[in-house]
């Protein structure tokens, strides 16, 4: 084989390991990509069927229900709310009242069944999506801007 010819097969080569390792990284980015949709947008249609997603807002009061360690719920932005039922221990500082985010699947019946429960951390603290999704919210509800 001519030195040329063994430099055009490196070539080629190092490109197709390039194309696959890029291939395989890019699906693994894909595949554990997990977008945030708020209540109003669970609502509306827009997430996904049969795949992970996050949804975010407050715990509204009153809708804590309890079953040994089956947890149901219903999250809200003040505008449309979804329910949401959690098996597992949920973090210290869950509280009606107070920002969520809970990451798991829709299901055909509009629950949201959440694989991970997560609460705020501190008394003043809010998940940024879920603070945007309930400002959006006022927003639509009062026709308002808020400062």
């Amino acid at each position: 084989m001519k030195p040329r010819h063994k430099r055009t097969a490196m070539i080629v080569g190092a490109l197709v390991a390039i194309g696959l390792a890029a291939y395989f990284v890019l699906n693994a980015f894909q595949s554990n990509l997990v977008f945030f949709f708020t209540p109003s947008q669970v609502g509306a249609g827009e997430a996904p069927k049969n795949r992970t997603f996050r949804i975010g807002g407050l715990v509204k009061d009153g809708s804590v229900k309890r079953d040994n360690l089956t947890v149901a719920f219903i999250v809200t932005d003040s505008i449309k709310e979804v329910p949401v039922t959690y098996t597992g221990i949920l973090p210290d500082l869950f509280r009606e009242g107070k920002g969520v985010v809970a990451q798991g699947q829709l299901g055909i019946d509009g629950k949201f069944t959440a694989s991970e429960v997560l609460a705020k951390h501190d008394e003043n603290y809010m998940p940024p999506e879920a603070q945007h999704a309930l400002d959006q919210a006022e927003i639509e509800k009062t026709g308002k801007t808020l400062k």
